[in-house]
């Protein structure tokens, strides 16, 4: 278990994220389209899973648009942006904003998902949404990069996350 804050209030989570060398954790989650997406359909990509509470939060949303910007300039990544939120709740936030250089997946069928990558808010008054967090694999789905934000309402270190892109 791993202990983050919200407001400076401690926070526990269901587990440590993935270690670095590791093997992403299997996972299958819901497209915007109601489809579901998982690690075979990302085969050969990098990929940033930028996870997060909710998008309903002015930090949630910010994380997104700054993926979204910095995703186009990364040859074959993709970055999946995965929050307990409805598919319907990010196709909208998506379409409003004008994003499309992300994949949204809701993790609303998959409630493991939290669990196998240690982000399961567990106590406090998010418990059952995701902690924030950065998890970047690399085209053969072992893990290079991880990043739990210590603050739920602090943005994750983009610079650090980019860098292992580099």
């Amino acid at each position: 278990m791993a202990t983050v804050t919200l407001k400076g209030n401690p926070v526990e989570t269901s587990g440590e994220l993935p270690a670095i060398g590791s093997d992403m954790p299997f996972f299958c989650l819901v497209k915007t389209d109601l489809s579901e997406a998982g690690p075979a359909d990302y085969e050969g990509k990098r990929l940033v899973l930028n996870i997060f509470p909710s998008l309903d939060t002015a930090v949630c949303a910010a994380s997104v648009r700054r993926f979204n910007q910095e995703a186009a300039s990364f040859d074959n990544t993709m970055v999946l942006c995965i929050s307990a939120d409805l598919p319907f709740a990010h196709k909208r936030f998506c379409e409003t904003e004008g994003l499309n250089n992300v994949v949204s997946l809701s993790v609303f069928r998959s409630p493991d998902f939290g669990k196998e990558f240690g982000v399961a808010l567990e106590t406090g008054p998010l418990k059952g949404l995701l902690a924030r967090a950065v998890v970047i694999v690399d085209n053969e789905h072992k893990v290079v990069y991880t990043e739990l934000v210590r603050e739920i309402v602090e943005e994750p270190d983009y610079n650090a996350a980019l860098k292992a892109l580099a």
